[in-house]
């Protein structure tokens, strides 16, 4: 079984100038992200690939261990480029350097750094058991429900549940159908997926892998404080 580890990096962050080499508990983001990919890459014979426009970040990750030789096109460096065409065009490039096509690729997002081995290895077990799937994402319960206490707007102006079931509005959290949230972690995709023309990670036939423990994305400055006062003073109760 032939698998391809891609990390994306982009150097031009609005949000976040040089998010993915800022420095957290003492470490550049992009470093948990290769940590757990080396892993990988040792237990699956997997080959790892960078993705990134910006040669400090290639320095970043070589100290850790990941060399590279792609650049990625500027028609992927841009904020509406989309991350299906960017992670296609670096398997692309990484085929065209060896004799095979790989079996399955796994992307691992820098932002969003809190899963685990064991999170990564089962959900390629359920993605190998299920034939008919395209891919799989990482996701957690989701905190807000469409059935009970999210609104939108409709079209006479005023405010009503984003969803409702066909017997009517549901009256508790309890009996809401159970829905999810993705966390940006990780995504697991067949090597059949990028030839279908998919432009998002969510279709018709893809499965979820619910996270047991808390997984989040670095979007804010506030949520890298979050994380960096959770590794300094040992409160997550599970390895990255």
């Amino acid at each position: 079984m032939n698998i391809l580890i891609t990390i994306c990096a982009r150097g031009g962050s609005k949000g976040i100038p040089g998010k993915n080499i800022k420095l957290i508990s003492g470490k550049p983001l992009i470093f948990y992200t290769i940590a757990l990919a080396n892993k990988l890459k040792t237990k699956l014979s997997a080959k790892i690939a960078l993705s990134t426009d910006e040669d400090e970040i290639k320095s970043v990750a070589l100290k850790y261990g990941l060399f590279s030789e792609y650049n990625r096109p500027t028609f992927l460096s841009t904020d509406v480029a989309g991350k299906i065409d960017t992670i296609k065009d670096l398997l692309h490039y990484e085929e065209s350097l060896v004799d095979f096509k790989y079996d399955f690729v796994l992307d691992l997002d820098v932002t969003s750094p809190l899963r685990t081995l064991e999170d990564v290895e089962t959900a390629l077990d359920l993605l190998i058991a299920n034939k008919e799937a395209k891919n799989l994402f990482s996701v957690n319960q989701a905190s807000r429900n469409p059935y009970f206490n999210m609104v939108e707007k409709n079209s006479d102006g005023f405010y009503t549940l984003v969803k409702t079931k066909s017997d009517g509005s549901v009256m508790s959290r309890q009996l809401a159908p159970k829905v999810f949230e993705l966390n940006a972690s990780f995504y697991w995709y067949r090597r059949s997926f990028f030839d279908l023309g998919e432009q998002s990670a969510i279709t018709n036939r893809s499965l979820i892998y619910e996270m047991n423990h808390m997984c989040f994305d670095l979007d804010h400055p506030v949520d890298f404080l979050f994380m960096e006062y959770l590794l300094d003073n040992d409160k997550l109760d599970f390895e990255i």
